[in-house]
């Protein structure tokens, strides 16, 4: 089978060509400049933009598009209307691209959507039962490119399999929870030592191996998949498990999340603190029965490997 991966070169794209390296399916990957990096395997399509894609002649020879590529969640977003912004990233042309590719022959699309469809947490589990919810701009045009996605699917027969993963970690991974592990690595007293929540993780060895699974699979037409580790994290004990895998002592001082929680509305940083102090677990019990996909790696052995990392780079 012919496999099209839009975002090859970030940070789930980049683990999934190497994953595909391994299998008897040629995979083809789109590429915004020349110089990017795929592995030898890999063939690249290069243009400007997804709507570039939408007129390649390569869609006619694709079975599985894998859509990857996205205006992902920013922390400190400067654009004036960032739902615009967000909506016409990863709405309007994840719907063109689907029409396109239905035109084209292709036969499935597998999208990457995010647990923030569902919300910023609750007191039981998400599962695919669970209501949308989405809150910010982000979620907001996550959930409504399922609706399209599924629109186009209803009319046209394309099959559609949508994969919601919580936080992805792993190497290469940015942002806070790289933070976490510099902060971790000089050794920082972190006032965290109070907090009592549960938190989902999905390992990026385990997300890659699932979107596989899914673009063959014949029980994957159709479905949306929660996805994760499936063990659940304290935040404390995510903070002492990456140091015992780098080898760091653990400096967490039993500060109140309510005291943190105050701060954090005095300095602007709500958003962050937040995510260190909310639980936001997931039930992926489904893929598991659905496709009988179990991941690959422990929560335990995706840090290790994230540490290792970390390591040998920083």
């Amino acid at each position: 089978m012919n496999f099209l991966i839009t975002g090859a070169t970030g940070f789930v794209g980049s683990a999934l060509c190497q994953q595909l390296e391994q299998s008897k399916h040629t995979a083809y990957g789109v590429i915004r400049t020349p110089d990017a990096v795929l592995p030898s395997s890999v063939k690249p399509i290069l243009v400007s933009s997804i709507a570039d894609l939408i007129d390649q002649p390569i869609l006619s020879e694709i079975d599985v598009l894998i859509h990857l590529a996205a205006r992902v969640h920013q922390m400190k977003d400067t654009a004036i209307d960032p739902l615009s912004e967000f909506r016409a990233v990863n709405t309007e042309a994840t719907k063109d691209l689907a029409i396109a590719a239905t035109a084209a022959g292709v036969k499935r699309f597998i999208y990457l959507s995010s647990i923030k469809v569902n919300g910023d947490g609750q007191s039981e589990p998400y599962t695919e039962l669970s209501r949308p919810q989405p809150t910010d701009p982000y979620g907001i045009s996550k959930w409504e490119a399922e609706c399209a996605l599924k629109t186009v699917a209803d009319e046209t027969g394309l099959e559609v399999v949508i994969l919601r993963p919580p936080l992805v970690y792993g190497a290469g991974v940015r942002a806070n929870f790289l933070n976490l592990m510099k902060l971790v690595q000089k050794g920082v007293p972190l006032p965290l030592g109070a907090v009592q929540n549960q938190r989902s993780l999905v390992y990026i060895g385990n997300l890659v191996d699932a979107i596989a699974v899914c673009a063959t699979h014949p029980n994957a037409a159709g479905q949306t998949f929660l996805i994760s580790d499936n063990t659940d994290i304290s935040t404390p004990e995510l903070i002492r498990n990456l140091a015992k895998s780098m080898d760091k002592p653990v400096r967490l001082l039993p500060i109140s999340p309510v005291l943190l929680t105050i701060l954090a509305q005095i300095f602007g940083k709500t958003a962050t603190v937040d995510r260190l102090l909310n639980s936001l677990t997931i039930d992926s019990s489904k893929i598991r029965q659905t496709l009988d996909w179990y991941p690959l790696f422990s929560l335990q052995q995706g840090l290790d490997h994230t540490a290792r990392w970390f390591q040998n780079t920083h």
